[in-house]
Protein backbone atom coordinates (compact mmCIF):
# COMPACT_ATOMS: atom_id res chain seq x y z
CA UNK A 1 0.00 0.00 0.00
CA UNK A 2 1.25 3.89 -0.72
CA UNK A 3 0.51 7.46 0.22
CA UNK A 4 -1.17 7.38 -3.38
CA UNK A 5 -4.17 5.39 -2.06
CA UNK A 6 -4.35 7.25 0.85
CA UNK A 7 -4.57 10.68 -0.97
CA UNK A 8 -6.91 8.89 -3.72
CA UNK A 9 -9.23 8.80 -1.09
CA UNK A 10 -9.57 12.13 0.00
CA UNK A 11 -10.53 15.74 -0.80
CA UNK A 12 -8.10 18.18 1.00
CA UNK A 13 -10.62 20.94 0.56
CA UNK A 14 -12.85 19.43 2.45
CA UNK A 15 -11.05 17.80 5.30
CA UNK A 16 -8.51 18.82 7.71
CA UNK A 17 -6.52 15.44 7.74
CA UNK A 18 -2.82 16.20 6.50
CA UNK A 19 -2.00 15.36 2.66
CA UNK A 20 0.13 12.24 1.92
CA UNK A 21 4.13 13.00 1.54
CA UNK A 22 6.52 10.80 2.70
CA UNK A 23 9.05 11.92 5.11
CA UNK A 24 12.48 10.94 6.63
CA UNK A 25 11.99 8.80 10.01
CA UNK A 26 11.46 10.74 12.95
CA UNK A 27 14.46 11.72 15.09
CA UNK A 28 15.30 9.56 18.03
CA UNK A 29 12.70 6.56 18.62
CA UNK A 30 10.32 5.31 16.02
CA UNK A 31 6.59 6.86 16.57
CA UNK A 32 3.26 5.02 17.64
CA UNK A 33 -0.21 5.95 17.65
CA UNK A 34 -3.57 4.66 18.23
CA UNK A 35 -6.74 6.68 17.43
CA UNK A 36 -10.22 6.44 17.95
CA UNK A 37 -12.60 6.55 15.32
CA UNK A 38 -15.86 7.14 15.06
CA UNK A 39 -17.10 6.48 11.42
CA UNK A 40 -19.53 4.45 9.88
CA UNK A 41 -18.48 2.19 12.83
CA UNK A 42 -16.48 2.71 16.53
CA UNK A 43 -12.97 0.99 15.97
CA UNK A 44 -9.22 2.03 16.36
CA UNK A 45 -6.98 3.06 14.58
CA UNK A 46 -3.43 1.32 15.06
CA UNK A 47 -0.27 2.95 13.29
CA UNK A 48 3.18 2.22 13.77
CA UNK A 49 6.06 4.23 11.47
CA UNK A 50 8.05 2.66 9.48
CA UNK A 51 9.62 3.50 5.71
CA UNK A 52 8.38 7.30 6.25
CA UNK A 53 5.00 6.33 6.64
CA UNK A 54 2.39 5.28 9.35
CA UNK A 55 1.62 1.27 8.60
CA UNK A 56 -1.85 1.27 9.64
CA UNK A 57 -4.15 -1.24 10.35
CA UNK A 58 -8.23 -0.83 11.86
CA UNK A 59 -9.06 -2.79 15.03
CA UNK A 60 -12.96 -3.00 15.81
CA UNK A 61 -12.45 -3.91 19.26
CA UNK A 62 -9.18 -2.08 20.05
CA UNK A 63 -6.48 -3.14 21.20
CA UNK A 64 -5.76 -5.11 24.23
CA UNK A 65 -3.09 -6.34 26.75
CA UNK A 66 -4.84 -9.73 27.74
CA UNK A 67 -2.31 -12.32 25.79
CA UNK A 68 -5.46 -14.46 25.47
CA UNK A 69 -7.23 -12.39 22.92
CA UNK A 70 -6.58 -11.89 19.81
CA UNK A 71 -7.99 -8.95 18.28
CA UNK A 72 -8.68 -8.78 14.41
CA UNK A 73 -6.97 -6.06 12.80
CA UNK A 74 -7.35 -4.63 8.98
CA UNK A 75 -4.60 -3.14 6.98
CA UNK A 76 -5.08 -0.51 5.32
CA UNK A 77 -3.72 2.56 3.08
CA UNK A 78 -0.17 3.71 4.55
CA UNK A 79 -0.63 7.23 6.29
CA UNK A 80 1.37 10.27 6.38
CA UNK A 81 4.02 10.60 9.43
CA UNK A 82 1.97 13.63 10.57
CA UNK A 83 -1.28 11.70 10.60
CA UNK A 84 0.47 10.36 13.85
CA UNK A 85 -0.88 13.90 15.71
CA UNK A 86 -4.42 14.36 14.19
CA UNK A 87 -7.31 14.99 16.05
CA UNK A 88 -10.75 16.00 14.52
CA UNK A 89 -13.85 15.79 12.65
CA UNK A 90 -13.62 14.50 9.16
CA UNK A 91 -16.80 16.03 7.46
CA UNK A 92 -19.39 14.12 6.38
CA UNK A 93 -19.38 13.16 2.54
CA UNK A 94 -15.91 12.31 3.13
CA UNK A 95 -14.21 9.26 3.76
CA UNK A 96 -13.84 8.01 7.28
CA UNK A 97 -16.16 11.06 8.33
CA UNK A 98 -16.69 10.85 11.72
CA UNK A 99 -14.86 12.11 14.69
CA UNK A 100 -10.94 11.18 15.52
CA UNK A 101 -8.70 11.31 18.93
CA UNK A 102 -6.11 10.26 19.48
CA UNK A 103 -6.17 7.17 22.73
CA UNK A 104 -2.64 6.32 22.82
CA UNK A 105 0.82 7.10 21.90
CA UNK A 106 4.64 6.68 22.26
CA UNK A 107 7.62 4.97 20.91
CA UNK A 108 7.98 1.10 19.79
CA UNK A 109 11.10 -0.64 19.16
CA UNK A 110 11.56 -3.94 17.92
CA UNK A 111 11.90 -7.25 20.31
CA UNK A 112 14.47 -9.34 18.47
CA UNK A 113 17.30 -6.71 16.96
CA UNK A 114 19.37 -7.80 14.41
CA UNK A 115 23.27 -6.65 14.28
CA UNK A 116 24.21 -4.21 11.51
CA UNK A 117 20.69 -3.24 10.70
CA UNK A 118 18.37 0.35 12.35
CA UNK A 119 15.38 -0.97 13.50
CA UNK A 120 13.47 0.26 11.02
CA UNK A 121 14.75 -2.11 8.44
CA UNK A 122 14.61 -5.03 10.77
CA UNK A 123 10.63 -4.03 11.12
CA UNK A 124 10.08 -3.72 7.57
CA UNK A 125 11.56 -6.97 6.80
CA UNK A 126 8.96 -8.78 9.42
CA UNK A 127 6.65 -6.71 7.96
CA UNK A 128 7.06 -8.13 4.31
CA UNK A 129 7.04 -11.67 6.20
CA UNK A 130 3.89 -10.95 7.73
CA UNK A 131 5.06 -11.18 11.43
CA UNK A 132 6.00 -8.44 13.38
CA UNK A 133 7.42 -8.46 16.88
CA UNK A 134 7.94 -5.58 18.69
CA UNK A 135 7.61 -3.60 22.16
CA UNK A 136 5.35 -0.41 22.95
CA UNK A 137 6.01 2.10 25.05
CA UNK A 138 3.32 4.48 25.62
CA UNK A 139 0.94 5.53 27.87
CA UNK A 140 -1.50 2.73 28.02
CA UNK A 141 0.18 0.22 25.99
CA UNK A 142 3.23 -0.98 27.31
CA UNK A 143 5.57 -4.85 26.74
CA UNK A 144 5.56 -6.87 23.74
CA UNK A 145 3.28 -7.45 20.88
CA UNK A 146 3.12 -9.27 17.89
CA UNK A 147 0.83 -8.63 14.93
CA UNK A 148 0.63 -11.53 12.58
CA UNK A 149 -0.73 -11.70 9.26
CA UNK A 150 -3.78 -14.37 8.53
CA UNK A 151 -3.55 -16.89 6.01
CA UNK A 152 -6.99 -16.31 4.44
CA UNK A 153 -8.88 -15.29 1.59
CA UNK A 154 -8.63 -11.51 3.19
CA UNK A 155 -5.00 -10.41 2.58
CA UNK A 156 -5.41 -7.57 4.71
CA UNK A 157 -6.51 -9.69 7.68
CA UNK A 158 -4.10 -9.70 10.75
CA UNK A 159 -4.06 -9.99 14.76
CA UNK A 160 -2.63 -8.14 16.76
CA UNK A 161 -1.67 -10.17 20.19
CA UNK A 162 -0.15 -9.36 23.57
CA UNK A 163 2.59 -11.03 24.75
CA UNK A 164 2.98 -12.31 28.40
CA UNK A 165 5.22 -9.98 30.28
CA UNK A 166 4.91 -7.84 33.18
CA UNK A 167 2.39 -5.56 31.48
CA UNK A 168 0.12 -8.13 30.90
CA UNK A 169 -3.55 -8.65 32.70
CA UNK A 170 -6.55 -11.29 32.72
CA UNK A 171 -8.69 -8.58 31.05
CA UNK A 172 -8.71 -5.83 29.01
CA UNK A 173 -11.22 -3.86 27.20
CA UNK A 174 -9.98 -0.62 25.48
CA UNK A 175 -12.97 1.37 26.15
CA UNK A 176 -12.56 1.15 29.55
CA UNK A 177 -9.91 3.05 29.36
CA UNK A 178 -10.88 6.67 27.58
CA UNK A 179 -11.75 10.01 28.78
CA UNK A 180 -13.84 11.16 30.39
CA UNK A 181 -14.68 14.56 28.01
CA UNK A 182 -14.29 12.25 24.93
CA UNK A 183 -15.62 14.24 22.08
CA UNK A 184 -15.52 10.09 19.96
CA UNK A 185 -18.15 9.30 22.96
CA UNK A 186 -20.10 12.12 22.67
CA UNK A 187 -20.36 11.48 19.06
CA UNK A 188 -21.73 7.76 19.61
CA UNK A 189 -24.05 8.51 21.89
CA UNK A 190 -26.04 10.69 19.73
CA UNK A 191 -25.36 8.30 16.87
CA UNK A 192 -27.66 5.74 19.50
CA UNK A 193 -30.46 8.17 20.07
CA UNK A 194 -31.35 8.60 16.61
CA UNK A 195 -31.33 5.38 15.93
CA UNK A 196 -33.03 4.00 19.08
CA UNK A 197 -37.07 4.58 17.96
CA UNK A 198 -38.61 6.63 19.82
CA UNK A 199 -41.48 5.63 22.63
CA UNK A 200 -44.40 7.14 20.89
CA UNK A 201 -43.46 5.13 17.33
CA UNK A 202 -42.69 1.90 19.01
CA UNK A 203 -46.60 2.13 20.71
CA UNK A 204 -47.65 2.56 17.55
CA UNK A 205 -45.87 -0.42 16.00
CA UNK A 206 -47.35 -2.58 19.28
CA UNK A 207 -51.05 -1.18 18.88
CA UNK A 208 -53.48 -2.68 16.75
CA UNK A 209 -54.34 -1.34 13.40
CA UNK A 210 -57.85 0.73 13.18
CA UNK A 211 -60.24 -0.83 10.69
Amino acid sequence: MSLEEYNKKRDFKKTSEPKGKKKDLSEGKLKFVVQRHAASHLHYDFRLEMDGVLKSWAIPKGPSLNPEDRRLAIEVEDHPLSYKSFEGTIPEGNYGAGEVEIWDNGYYEAAEKTAGKTEDLVLRHEFHRGSIKFILHGKKLKGEFAMIKMRSKDENAWLLIKHKDQFATDSYNAEDNINKDSKVSKLVKTKHKKEKPSKSSSEEDQSPSKK
